[in-house]
């Protein structure tokens, strides 16, 4: 993997391709911006905004329109004038959460993931907001991520980082809400991988971000893994694929928690890189408002 951009995230994370724009969008939730830029502007000055509360995850509406997840609400967001509007709240009574990581699901819907700021012990919950409902589907949550979608419509998949194992949720075909209960997809416990933000391909592969571990690994939709590849970066976040053709991977990171050390052996640390002619990457869905 190589830079794609050179900003330094504290906590880079939820990277979007938009498919009409051509642009991928990600965040420093820590560093409460939200940054975008297209292949073509490698190494040019990319757009940026900047919020004054904590910003983790988003979905295209249209052309011109996001729906972001902040700490305490969804957000209509024009990205040209950067003007947002309130879609609904989400956990605004409690302050000790936050948003983490989301995806817009095959029918429209959008999942977004909270966790506690200091990580605070199952503070966390996820929930799918979906024409004009937001629904708790799972509380006692740690840290949420993994957020993603069969192509086929049949499951997605999500993970409690802490639990180390990636949970399979059956997912009804007409609407998308959970159908049945979830079992274990991959259990990485004792494997020293922290299962982090997660993509899927055209071929149901999930391909994972291990916090921690260097690396991202690819499972097939038995749960076996298929291959890893290295980051160069201690901390990766999250996978999406983009590009013209939706081949390229590319990956947010972190540099919360390292010390002198870990940069120094590290030095892209909190980059955002990209793979180009990984795998068939399978274009986000359009969320639905």
């Amino acid at each position: 993997m190589t830079p794609f951009d050179a900003t330094v995230c504290a906590l880079g994370e939820g990277p979007l391709w938009h498919p009409e724009r051509g642009m991928l969008f990600w965040f420093d939730i820590l560093g409460k911006r939200l940054y975008a830029q297209s292949p073509e502007k490698e190494g040019q000055t990319r757009l940026e905004w900047r919020f004054d509360t904590h910003f983790s995850a988003a979905g295209w509406v249209d052309r011109d329109t996001l729906l972001l997840a902040s700490e305490a609400a969804l957000w209509r967001f024009n990205i040209d004038s950067g003007a947002k509007v309130a879609v609904c709240a989400l956990d605004a009574d409690n302050p000790v959460t936050r948003s983490n990581d989301g995806r817009a699901d095959p029918w429209g819907g959008f999942w977004i993931g909270s966790m506690g700021k200091e990580t605070e012990p199952e503070a966390g919950a996820i929930y799918r907001y979906y024409r004009g409902e937001l629904r708790q589907l799972k509380d006692k949550i740690t840290v949420s991520n993994a957020i993603s979608f069969a192509p086929d419509k049949s499951c997605g998949y999500y993970t409690d980082t802490v639990t180390g194992q990636i949970m399979r949720q059956p997912l009804s075909a007409a609407d998308g809400w959970p159908d049945g209960d979830p079992t274990v997809f991959a259990d990485l416990k004792g494997q020293r991988l922290n299962p982090d933000g997660a993509v899927t391909d055209a071929e149901g592969n999930l391909w994972v971000a291990m916090w921690g571990a260097a690396c991202v690994v690819c499972f097939a939709p038995d749960g076996t893994e298929i291959c890893r590849i290295d980051v160069p970066a201690r901390q990766p976040t999250c996978p999406a694929f983009g590009g013209p053709l939706l081949r390229d991977l590319y990956l947010t990171s972190a540099t919360t928690g390292l010390n002198d050390s870990d940069m120094q052996k590290r030095p892209l640390n909190g980059q955002t890189f990209v793979l180009h002619d990984v795998a068939q990457g399978v274009a986000e869905p359009r969320v639905l408002l």
